[in-house]
């Protein structure tokens, strides 16, 4: 075996990033590109339908879709995650979601009125519903306690990478081939996803909590639901809604700092640049660290870069803020995935992770509908409130979120 092998083999086992690690992470992949494909595609899509029932503003119209398609997921993900739990089949799962979220991508090009969009990114919000409490279940269930955060790091970057790259093959496909060829191309990459899981992924060994062994299906168990695991998903929804609270005030930003929408372009995806480069890293860290005191850490710089957010006088500013602030978000995300891992029971996975992708859906959601009304009092309003509230959730993980550094691995 040569160096270069050796050292590689030595950094994915420092990882954790075993083969089941990389093969849900190769889905995921394939499921980011698929989804942020719509990002660039469906504002431009919306301007081309009739929607005489909906006499709103065009921004308007595309912020419901936005926040219809992460309501739906989030209320779905309870019932979805204890399902996965009851059946224990979380392969099937992922590939029923990713089946569902392919034909209604695919079903974009049938949409003749907006309200055709509303049913269609519901049936999307309903497939990543299905396939995101079972791919953290198989996540904790295949990594152990001592490398889950370089693994957790690992899956979400290959999942930051789709919506890195998918935005821009969406723009380059419509532009060049038209609406039909885009969405197709992001079923295209959604099935690759399918088959990959097909290929690659296999269930762990079944294991049940006492309810589930009994027979007894139940969606809300209070006993899987600690308060460690609430205020993970407390945190992730401040993170997700700070990050988020950007994108519904594009022309406003446009006209304070006298930029083109590819400034503002420049600047948005510079979170996502920021993430790529720190996620893994900063998942690492936290094995040899500790979960805690990286997401306390990361909440806390998450509050004055969301704030500055609101005070950026140029490009270059609100790029930087942007940079910092993508940084701020992966000492949250994967520490917080791991840890809630680590806490975890087993046969209770998907109802107990599903507490932090919940949070992260809402977050998305509600954080741009939030911001826009907050904008009506002051530009800088919405970014003050996402500070603050980073503030209390860095307060509230630290109050009850435990360490599990140190801790027998029993996972």
């Amino acid at each position: 075996m040569s160096d270069a092998r050796r050292a590689l083999e030595r950094l994915r086992e420092r990882l954790g990033a075993n083969r089941a690690v990389l093969a849900l992470s190769v889905a995921r992949l394939g499921d980011g590109i698929g989804n942020s494909i719509l990002i660039i595609v469906i504002p431009l899509y919306v301007a081309r339908l009739p929607a005489p029932w909906f006499p709103l503003p065009r921004s308007v119209l595309v912020g419901i879709l936005i926040a219809l398609y992460g309501l739906v997921n989030s209320a779905a993900q309870p019932l979805t995650g204890a399902l996965s739990d009851w059946t224990g089949r979380r392969k099937l799962f992922i590939q029923l979601g990713l089946a569902v979220m392919a034909c209604a991508t695919a079903a974009f090009v049938l949409a003749t009125r907006y309200r055709d969009l509303l049913v269609i990114r519901a049936f999307q919000g309903i497939g990543f519903a299905l396939t995101i409490p079972a791919s953290m279940a198989i996540m904790t269930a295949v990594t152990e306690r001592k490398t889950r955060g370089g693994a957790m790091g690992v899956f979400t970057t290959f999942r930051m990478i789709g919506f890195a790259v998918g935005p821009l093959i969406g723009g380059l496909v419509q532009v060049h081939f038209g609406f039909a060829a885009a969405f197709l191309t992001g079923t295209g990459f959604l099935v690759a996803g399918l088959v990959a899981v097909q290929a690659w992924v296999e269930d762990p060994p079944a294991g049940r909590d006492e309810a589930a062994a009994g027979g007894e299906f139940r969606v809300f168990d209070t006993g899987l639901l600690s308060g460690g695991l609430l205020a993970l998903g407390g945190a992730m929804f401040v993170m997700a809604a700070a990050i988020a609270m950007m994108s519904t005030l594009e022309n406003a930003f446009n006209e304070r700092l006298h930029q083109s929408a590819i400034g503002f372009g420049v600047a948005f995806s510079a979170l996502t640049v920021s993430r790529l480069v720190s996620q893994v890293p900063l998942g690492s860290l936290s094995d040899r660290l500790g979960r805690r005191p990286l997401i306390i850490a990361g909440l806390l710089f998450l509050a004055p870069t969301t704030a500055l957010l609101g005070v950026a006088a140029s490009t270059l500013q609100l790029t930087g803020v942007r940079l910092a602030q993508g940084l701020a978000s992966a000492a949250v995300a994967a520490p917080a995935f791991a840890l809630a891992g680590d806490l975890s029971t087993v046969g209770g996975e998907g109802r107990q992770l599903s507490v932090l992708t919940m949070g992260f859906g809402l977050g998305i959601a509600l954080g741009p509908l939030l911001a826009g009304l907050l904008a009506l009092v002051s530009f800088e309003t919405p970014f003050l409130l996402g500070a603050a509230l980073a503030l209390i959730a860095a307060w509230i993980v630290y109050r009850y979120a435990p360490e599990t550094r140190g801790e027998r691995a029993d996972a």
